[in-house]
């Protein structure tokens, strides 16, 4: 019988990993494939929700952020905010391709939170992104690639 402590250390590690916290995913992954007990496809699923779902928590900590924008100790003035924004919408939203790589992917789903990116975008890009990642990985730890 498998033990669900398994699927849930995989998640906490992929939702901690995609936090701000300096934590990896994919070794608790790569771990857990190779011993054979647990469901490869369900694996990948657990560590992607996992991922993605620690994303949003930046995204959401980025919507808070901006609420701040009329402070004086804010970094950049309204002006700068909204033309930042209005630039993030046209070219940068693609960036979150990028949300998977190690020490700039964090800080981009945050970013996309102060950017106002919404939601329905930003799920389908990042889990696109993160999914992609674990399968390469799955792919790698296996042998298939």
């Amino acid at each position: 019988m498998v033990s669900l402590s398994g699927y849930l250390g995989l998640f906490l590690a992929a939702f901690g990993a995609a936090t701000l916290l300096p934590m990896q995913s994919e070794a608790v992954l790569a771990g857990l494939l190779l011993s054979e007990r647990y469901t490869v496809w369900a694996l990948v699923a657990v560590a992607s929700l996992g991922n993605v779902l620690g994303s949003v928590v930046n995204w959401l900590l980025g919507r808070y952020v901006e609420h701040f924008r009329h402070k004086r100790w804010f970094p950049v003035n309204e002006r700068q905010l909204t033309k930042a924004q209005h630039s993030y919408h046209r070219y940068g939203r693609w960036t979150l391709l990028l949300s998977w790589v190690p020490i700039i992917g964090d800080p981009l789903t945050l970013v996309a939170g102060v950017m106002r990116e919404p939601l329905w975008s930003f799920l389908l890009i990042v889990s696109l992104a993160k999914t992609a990642r674990y399968l390469i990985v799955m792919g790698l730890t296996l042998g298939w690639m």
